[in-house]
């Protein structure tokens, strides 16, 4: 049997997917001859989260990582527009289109996972798998007290973003350092990301100052701060999960993040669904960036089961554990 590979980070397209608006950036890794995986990050990252990642990623599949709207390169949504996160459940069929995808294997970060979950319940005939890095799916919020007052203060702060773009601000945002702004970046995650790997998201949201040479600012649209949440019902939560049957279903939850979901929709998922998988780690939020190989273990196998390559289509159920317990081998050398 052929030993498998892992996925580089220097083998990659560059991919621009037309939208309404202009378009979808991301890198098309590894293999481009099949339907790759389609991964999307979390609020205020890019697909730059996954880099550390990938590499311990079998080089049979390919991963599509995008920028979503107004992260990373992508494009900014036109002056008046409001950033939501149930619109961007609509990017999934939008790239499925582009590439005549009938089906969708989802790889998400927090509320990249949570567009998954939504997409999964709405279309479960498209999608094949999910693997979910830290939630399932947002808690239920209630139209009260601090959140109705979140709500009103981020419509204020959306308003004043607009004006400005619409009034045609040509003042360029404040400029850092690298240092400082990889500094900022790990503040602004509550110190979920480590200061250390905090370059692997910087570069795709950075644009090098004109005014003050060796300076930078972010270039990711302000707006994206004050995006709109829906106001869901917990029993909403749990008929989504049921709409998802048995289609191949991985969690990964970090030890000291307070994110996961409703524990309804869980416990449906974990009785009804056979191909469900709920294992957790020790990390943060954004333990998938901080310590990949954390993920990976679980990852990996559950790849080999539900996108096996073609000449392993006939592996059991035991020699996908073994290819856990090679990866596991080989992430020590």
């Amino acid at each position: 049997m052929t030993r498998m590979g892992t996925l580089s980070l220097d083998d990659f397209k560059a991919v621009q997917i037309p939208v309404p608006w202009g378009h979808i950036s991301g890198r098309w890794y590894g293999n481009r001859t099949e339907r790759p995986i389609l991964a999307i990050h979390g609020w205020q990252d890019n697909l730059g989260t996954f880099d550390r990642l990938l590499p311990l990623l079998p080089d049979y599949l390919g991963i599509l990582c995008i920028d979503l709207p107004g992260h990373g390169r992508s494009c900014h949504l036109q002056p008046g527009m409001h950033y939501s996160v149930d619109d961007y459940v609509d990017i999934i069929p939008r790239v499925m289109k582009e590439y005549g995808w009938q089906k969708v294997s989802l790889l998400g970060h927090s509320m990249g996972a949570i567009l998954m979950f939504v997409y999964a319940a709405l279309a479960p005939h498209a999608v094949d798998m999910v693997i979910s890095l830290d939630i399932l799916i947002s808690e239920c919020r209630q139209p009260e007290g601090n959140n109705l007052r979140l709500a009103a203060h981020n419509m204020e702060k959306h308003l004043g973003e607009d004006e400005r773009l619409v009034g045609g601000c040509s003042r360029e945002p404040p400029a850092y350092t690298l240092e400082k702004m990889c500094s900022a970046l790990a503040k602004g995650s509550f110190n979920s990301v480590r200061q250390e790997v905090a370059h692997h998201m910087l570069h795709r949201q950075v644009t090098r100052s004109r005014l003050y040479p060796g300076k930078y600012y972010f270039s990711r649209d302000g707006r994206i701060k004050f995006i709109n949440h829906a106001y869901l019902d917990n029993g909403l939560f749990a008929e989504m999960a049921r709409r998802i049957e048995t289609n191949p279903y991985l969690v990964i939850k970090a030890s000291d993040s307070p994110f996961v979901g409703p524990s309804e929709a869980l416990s449906i998922l974990t009785a009804n669904n056979p191909n469900f998988e709920f294992h957790e780690v020790e990390g943060t939020h954004h333990v998938h960036l901080n310590e990949p190989e954390k993920c990976a273990q679980y990852i990996v196998p559950f790849l080999i089961r539900h996108r096996p390559p073609p000449a392993l289509n006939s592996w059991s159920k035991e020699q996908s554990l073994q290819g856990k317990k090679t990866f596991q081998a080989n992430s020590k050398l």
